[in-house]
């Protein structure tokens, strides 16, 4: 294995568990938002015969949780950028893409491990893996979710220097991928114009691949969302790799 990767991946992480505090905080929002809409959204959507909110719910907090994470690591690298880091190691003689993928790989365990603390949290809150079969699928597709947008906030995050912008523009992208993609409530109800922006949100393929895997959707074009899925994190990687091969040491 590639000793470039497996250093950065594990910089990553320890950078991560040694912050008690980043920790505590990235949990808080989507602490707040499961307690909001359970008890803003539930009574009405279960009143309207569509079932059990929590179940619908858990897996769109779950994935929402890495989302917002994930696309936040990329100020890691403006933090290198910063402090010099990142000149040190792009002058090694390693391969940046290892070090991109490194980079990617440790933030997207932090992400994953993130999401399943979200995930045993729901359990406290009367969520249910209805079938455990599927259950190391969903595993699968939240470790993907997290490599995903990793791969899009340090792709992004290579083209800034200012590490006060880089977290406006993120949530600018975030929050409409996350409300628009079915993770929180239903948008069957949506008019045609926002339908079309659900059907072109790459978070909408995860959430739908992330509530099947969990029972909480019925099988919804499975095959399309992973092939989306493949196909997105693949153009990433290719542009990550791309413009991290023309930064400047």
């Amino acid at each position: 294995m590639n000793s470039a990767l497996v250093v950065m991946w594990h910089r990553q992480i320890k950078s991560y568990f040694r912050n008690r505090q980043r920790l505590a905080v990235t949990l808080v929002q989507p602490s707040l938002f499961l307690i909001a809409f359970r008890f803003g959204i539930g009574g009405m959507f279960e009143q309207s015969g569509r079932g059990n909110y929590i179940q619908f719910l858990i897996p769109g907090i779950v994935g929402m949780t890495i989302l917002m994470s994930s696309t936040m690591g990329g100020m890691s690298l403006i933090w290198d950028k910063q402090f010099g880091f990142l000149k040190e190691t792009l002058v090694a003689p390693v391969s940046r893409t290892s070090l991109l993928f490194g980079r990617c790989l440790g933030g997207a365990t932090t992400s994953f491990v993130q999401g399943l603390i979200v995930l045993f949290l729901g359990f406290s809150m009367g969520f249910r893996i209805i079938n455990w079969g599927l259950f190391p699928l969903a595993l699968i597709v939240m470790f993907t979710i997290a490599l995903l947008f990793n791969l899009l906030g340090t792709s992004i995050a290579s083209k800034f220097d200012d590490m006060h912008s880089f977290p406006a523009i993120m949530n600018f992208m975030v929050m409409p991928m996350i409300f628009i993609s079915g993770a929180l409530f239903p948008t069957d109800g949506f008019p045609p114009v926002i339908k079309f922006l659900v059907k072109i949100n790459p978070f909408t393929y995860c959430n739908h691949l992330l509530k099947y895997s969990m029972g909480s959707a019925a099988l919804h074009s499975i095959l399309l969302d992973i092939a989306v899925i493949v196909i997105i994190v693949s153009i990433l990687g290719s542009l990550g790799t791309y413009f991290f091969n023309k930064m400047e040491t």
